[in-house]
């Protein structure tokens, strides 16, 4: 059993019918739990009814709320719309709980026993958080970092400094495009910049995302791809993120790296395939998706 902290935000997906909990981090966690992983989200949520919800929420699904913070600011929110094929755009609330993450002595030593410690660039986009995750990356022992580019919640001398600190980095198709353009590589093949930001940032890991078209996987000097799992999309949101859980999670014991991009492909097909970010399934149930294609 591997044991992994994901850090950063807690919120509110704010539907124009409905509310469903969500953010990166927890999502990434749920999945891993689910998983069989012994799993801490550092966060924070607000003393209001949605943070006691969230806190609800998390306990419900057995995951350990012991690093969730609670402060005097507002619990996170987004309000969500989604087009006619599923996808969102997203309004992040800002100055919310997740913004004002404080470290701890419990925090840091916990950290130091993780086989992993998962991050987003949103977590960075204020100084108390910020201060908080540089703080956790120095003393981890395997940083995955997470790109999630959403404007205007970034700036390029964060991410530059986030990904030389990285190990393992996870972009989608537009993210890594896009950062390779502002570090000076203006190639659109995929596998040129992928190679150019594994130089850059000296890291061995790489992963990108492809929505629909599958992944690319970069690990230890060889290329590994899948297509993708044809499925009738409700929504995306939090299919990335079980997509890096199920890769974290598999390359952490070892696996072939071919089937652990095939198996993390079809969570993500599966996730977007049902409403929400946090759909349960059993290891039966992926096993089947998987070979019924």
């Amino acid at each position: 059993m591997n044991e992994i902290c994901c850090y950063g935000e807690i919120l509110w997906d704010i539907f124009p019918d409905k509310k469903l909990i969500g953010g990166a981090p927890l999502n990434c966690s749920l999945r891993l739990h689910t998983l069989g992983n012994k799993v801490e989200i550092i966060s924070a949520v607000g003393n209001d009814s949605l943070g006691d919800e969230a806190i609800s929420y998390i306990k419900d699904k057995g995951l350990s709320n012991r690093f969730i913070l609670t402060n005097n600011h507002k619990t996170g929110t987004v309000l969500i719309d989604l087009d006619k094929n599923g996808n969102a755009t997203y309004d992040i609330k800002n100055s919310v709980s997740w913004d004002f993450i404080h470290s701890s002595d419990l925090i840091i030593e916990k950290i130091k026993k993780s086989n992993a410690f998962i991050y987003g660039s949103l977590s960075a986009r204020n100084s108390q958080s910020k201060k908080t995750l540089f703080e956790l990356i120095e003393i981890a022992s395997f940083n995955v970092f997470d790109l999630n580019l959403r404007a205007p919640f970034y700036n390029f001398i964060t991410i530059k400094k986030l990904l030389n600190k990285a190990d393992f980095i996870k972009f989608n198709e537009e993210e890594i495009i896009e950062v390779s353009n502002r570090l000076g590589h203006f190639d659109n093949d995929l596998i040129s910049n992928i190679l150019f930001v594994s130089k850059f940032s000296n890291t061995e890991i790489i992963c990108v995302t492809r929505g629909n078209k599958g992944a690319l996987l970069y690990y230890k000097k060889n290329i590994f791809h899948h297509d993708g799992f044809a499925v009738k999309v409700v929504d995306t949101i939090g299919s990335g993120d079980s997509f890096l859980a199920m890769l974290v999670n598999e390359l952490l014991k070892d696996s072939d790296p071919e089937e652990s991009l095939k198996k993390s492909c079809a969570i993500g097909a599966m996730v977007a395939s049902k409403s929400g970010a946090n759909p349960e399934f059993k290891e039966e149930e992926i096993k089947a998706f998987i070979e019924s294609y």
